[in-house]
């Protein structure tokens, strides 16, 4: 199997393997194949068991493999687990410095025993660099069974150590311990194996935070708030390091920006929104806890129309739940967020490409119609390497502000009525503080009615939040389209439903679908709410799935609520154990229900 597997990496958090990993994945990349690596790991800072699956897919497919062909296993504690991991007819391969209980071993998978602790022990002195030197060494291994190119992981150890001729020393040392080993004691390379290709040509690594707050960068962000949590840090994180080298002024070496870590998630709303009353585009990252924190608040920016933007990058819930496991499970709190009437703005990306595109389009969304915009990734998108197209940019680009008086605006009016729709379209004009003093108004989240005023008044009450409603409503049309995916010229009868991270397993499982003789419709909702296509969509299929991670369908029920299509038209295909979606999962449960079978 050329360019066709999975392999897994099982070790302890906090020994340094995740370097080692991301070397491999890196250096499989270079060699251009594609390739995507997912990382499991605890929530505690060391000690527990982790583990990273790379797969190798020379047609792209980029989901969560279903099957692992090889498991490298470090840690004794999970040989049980990683045993049992590795296909029919696979291979494992183990640090014999520690015993394999006879009791684990497997008469129908291929197992490999390379003493990678003693040879370190031997090699290198003082226990961190062993076990640092540990995991280069099982690199080395990998690189003589998976015929990795020699020359690419040297080179990329060099660009890493160049300045540090101790480590570089150690590092090359322990990779050819590995190597030399493997290649004098077994058969190499293995049947599943590399080769050169040319298909990572125009696309990047990246990881959906980095990707998200490159787009703020882009879209002119210049304030973020936040608190820290798992596993949104990162997002923050980046965004400092991209203003600490694009946001200060050359001349002076004064900050053009503003980065607040808070005391709390509410408090980072706050600022977030009083931020972007003032103006600024302002943003906070955050999780599914932060997000159920910060309701009052996106609550008050909503019947005030304040813009600002949130990310959420999901995890597993309820409560403190599995802060390091993948989830979509905050979409019914996302879209109706806070007390009373409420609705939002949200955007789904499904890679890091569209993470930094729709950061991008949150602003502008958020401007426009003066309220807070939600963009909804997960941590699979958020934390794990993703490989995507290079990034675009049009020089041209000018943000959305929307409907913004100027000065010379507010000189010509008699009264400024914060609240007026004068167009229809539901989106008044808003002023900002200090531009000029007819546009000052007091902002309440008390009752007021279209001039700003307090007012307890029923009619004037509902004079305002119908426009709210209204202004949502034009606010569908505005957003993302769905994206429909037909095999046909006509449609077919069966249509599958997703949004999100699961998005590559979705089109990996709709091409296996097809082999099988199924042929399916899928269509990929990208915003709430909903515009007119998702309906249609949903009318035109006898058949419906939604696939989504979570355990109560909420992608379902959202559907339901807001096209009045009821709830058992859509049949919910659910997978939400916390790690992310595969192909199998969809097409297994697909064909269970349409009651065929598949290869």
């Amino acid at each position: 199997m050329i360019n066709d597997f999975a392999f897994k990496i099982a070790t302890v958090n906090g020994t340094g393997s995740a370097s080692a990993n991301g070397l491999l994945m890196s250096a499989i990349y270079r060699m251009g194949i594609p390739v995507s690596g997912k990382n499991v790991f605890p929530s505690n800072i060391q000690g527990l068991p982790t583990w990273y699956e790379i797969r190798v897919s020379k047609d792209g497919y980029t989901a969560r493999p279903a099957h692992i062909d090889l498991v490298v296993a470090l840690n004794p504690a999970t040989y049980a687990k990683d045993v049992a991991a590795v296909r029919p007819g696979g291979w494992l391969l183990y640090d014999s410095s520690w015993p394999l209980d006879r009791a684990l071993r497997r008469d129908d998978i291929t197992i490999l025993g390379v003493p990678f602790g003693t040879l370190c022990v031997e090699a290198f002195a003082g226990d961190r660099e062993r076990t640092l030197m540990r995991n280069i060494a099982y690199t080395g291994a990998l690189v003589a069974l998976l015929d990795i190119d020699m020359d690419i992981v040297s080179e990329m150890i060099r660009e890493q150590f160049a300045k540090k001729r101790a480590l570089l020393d150690s590092n090359f040392r322990a990779l050819h311990l590995g190597y030399d080993y493997t290649k004098k004691h077994y058969e190499c390379p293995l049947p599943i194996r590399l080769e050169r290709m040319n298909a990572t040509r125009d696309k990047v690594l990246m990881d959906g935070n980095t990707a998200a707050a490159l787009g703020c960068l882009y879209a002119g962000a210049t304030v973020g708030a936040w608190y820290p949590i798992t596993p949104a840090t990162s997002l923050m994180e980046a965004f400092s390091g991209f203003c600490k080298r694009y946001r200060v002024d050359p001349e002076t070496k004064q900050n053009n920006y503003c980065i607040l870590q808070a005391e709390d998630e509410l408090a980072a709303a706050g600022i977030t929104i009083g931020a972007g009353w003032a103006g600024a585009r302002s943003f906070t990252s955050t999780a599914g806890p932060g997000i159920s924190l910060m309701g009052e608040f996106i609550g008050l920016a909503y019947y005030t129309e304040i813009p600002g933007v949130f990310f959420d990058i999901q995890r597993t819930g309820p409560s403190t739940g599995m802060p390091t496991r993948t989830q979509q499970a905050d979409l019914l709190s996302i879209a109706y967020l806070s007390h009373g009437d409420t609705k939002h703005i949200a955007l789904f990306p499904s890679s890091p490409g569209e993470c930094f595109y729709m950061a991008v389009t949150a602003f502008d969304l958020s401007e426009r119609f003066q309220t807070p915009v939600f963009v909804v990734s997960d941590l699979d998108i958020g934390m794990n390497d993703w490989m995507v197209p290079r990034l675009t940019w049009d020089d041209g680009y000018r943000p959305d502000r929307g409907k913004v008086l100027d000065a010379e605006a507010l000189e010509k009016v008699q009264r400024f009525s914060r609240y007026l729709d004068v167009d229809g379209d539901g989106i008044a004009a808003r002023s900002l503080p200090g531009v000029h003093a007819k546009g000052a108004y007091f902002v309440r989240g008390s009752g007021h009615d279209k001039h700003a005023a307090y007012t307890e008044d029923a009619a004037e009450y509902q004079e305002v939040v119908d426009r709210l409603a209204r202004k949502l409503k034009t606010a569908e049309e505005a957003l993302p389209a769905p994206e429909i995916h037909q095999r046909k010229g006509m449609p077919s009868s069966v249509g599958l439903v997703a949004l999100g991270g699961t998005h590559a397993a979705m089109l990996e499982a709709c091409d296996a679908l097809a082999r099988d003789g199924i042929d399916v419709d899928y269509m990929r909702i990208k915003a709430f709410p909903f515009g007119g296509a998702v309906r249609q969509f949903l009318d035109s299929h006898e058949t419906l799935f939604v696939v989504e991670q979570n355990r109560d369908a909420q992608l379902r029920s959202l559907l339901a609520i807001e096209t009045g299509l009821p709830r058992d038209r859509m049949t919910a295909l659910l997978d939400y154990g916390g790690l992310p979606l595969t192909a199998d999962f969809v097409t297994a449960e697909v064909a269970r229900h349409l009651e065929v079978r598949v290869a």
